[in-house]
């Protein structure tokens, strides 16, 4: 039986929908103060804009993109103590737009971070332990076999890089892949052989490994790393059977409140669906890293105990196709104060 002792999940992750304004707009009902928050548009093609605590408020990244960091005076102003609050954003409207409506997904890390030196890379680290979620920020040297301490105190399943002052890709290691393959965050290509990347080195826990590739070890890099927790989090794979309704079922011990997929067999778009929203399953209509697209339409159950695939498409279903996934709690299965979770 799935028992954490992360009872309450929505203190660490949760979805926050929203209707733009044009002007000042201060959302409330996050449930906690953000440090990592990823907003994407629902009905415009806007781009993805991520910020985090450690880089500070207007510096979005792009995750459909290989651009760099930019300042962007008026878009997200503050992270507050139950949410945010965006500026007018007249520069491109993409994140608080007057009449549009916007998906923000908020995690909680430990506010801008502190130095940490456990790697040969000093780094500045916001970690939440309880949750099993960092953020790292460090300056690479360009060197095989450089590490970088990531704060955790436990083996990080997933970690996501972008170097902040280049146009290179995002690069993400997954622990399904293993260390002598990765993956690209903006792009829809299937996983690659790239010892570059992590130097074929699984991560501790306390650091994780690079390779000599500007894209992970350049001179101004963000990394979001994230590690198991029972009933909270999951990071795995499955095998799509090709059915368009009882496709694969994927077990995670906690009723998922957001789920992120990728086909790593062949190219296709990384799909992300949340318990926000939806009508009622099996319709959980979903939005994709890689693109400026809105969001899409296909069938997905999040369950008590998992979620179950319920369509063929490439991006989730493929017989014989390999996809990996990350998976947040809305509720444990059964929490240390031994309440079960009910269906939806």
């Amino acid at each position: 039986m799935a028992y954490t002792t992360i009872n309450k999940s929505s203190e660490h992750f949760n979805t926050k929908l929203y209707t733009g304004t044009g002007s000042s707009n201060a959302l409330t009902g996050v449930g906690f103060q953000p440090d990592w928050v990823w907003f994407k548009g629902r009905n415009q093609a806007y781009h993805h804009y991520l910020f985090d605590a450690v880089r500070g408020v207007n510096k979005p990244i792009h995750s459909a993109l290989t651009n760099a960091e930019s300042t962007q005076t008026d878009t997200l102003m503050s992270f507050d103590s139950d949410g945010f609050t965006l500026g007018s954003d007249t520069n491109n409207g993409e994140i608080n737009s007057s009449g549009n409506t916007f998906a923000s997904w908020n995690w909680k890390a430990n506010g801008a971070g502190s130095s940490n030196t456990d790697g040969s890379i000093t780094s500045t680290v916001s970690a939440n332990t309880t949750s099993g979620f960092s953020i790292v920020k460090y300056t690479g040297n360009e060197t095989s076999g450089a590490t970088v301490g990531h704060g955790l105190s436990t083996t990080p399943k997933m970690i996501i890089i972008k170097n902040r002052n280049s146009t290179d890709d995002w690069v993400v290691y997954h622990e399904s892949l293993g260390n002598t393959q990765s993956i690209r965050l903006n792009l829809t290509n299937a996983a690659a052989t790239t010892p570059a990347s992590f130097n074929n080195t699984s991560p501790t826990s306390s650091v994780f490994t690079l390779g000599d590739w500007t894209a992970v070890n350049g001179s101004s890099m963000i990394a979001y790393c994230f590690a198991d927790k029972t009933g909270y989090s999951k990071f795995g794979s499955y095998v799509g059977n090709g059915s368009a309704d009882n496709n694969a079922f994927i077990y995670t011990g906690f009723k998922p409140a957001w789920v992120m997929i990728k086909n790593t067999s062949v190219a296709d778009w990384w799909g992300i669906i949340d318990n926000k929203r939806v009508g009622y399953n099996p319709t959980n209509n979903p939005l994709f890293a890689n693109t400026s697209a809105t969001e899409g339409n296909f069938n997905n159950d999040l369950l008590s105990h998992g979620f179950k695939i319920r369509s063929n498409t490439g991006v989730v279903g493929t017989f014989g196709n390999t996809y990996i996934y990350i998976a947040f709690a809305e509720a444990p299965l059964v929490g240390n104060n031994n309440v079960p979770c009910t269906a939806r």
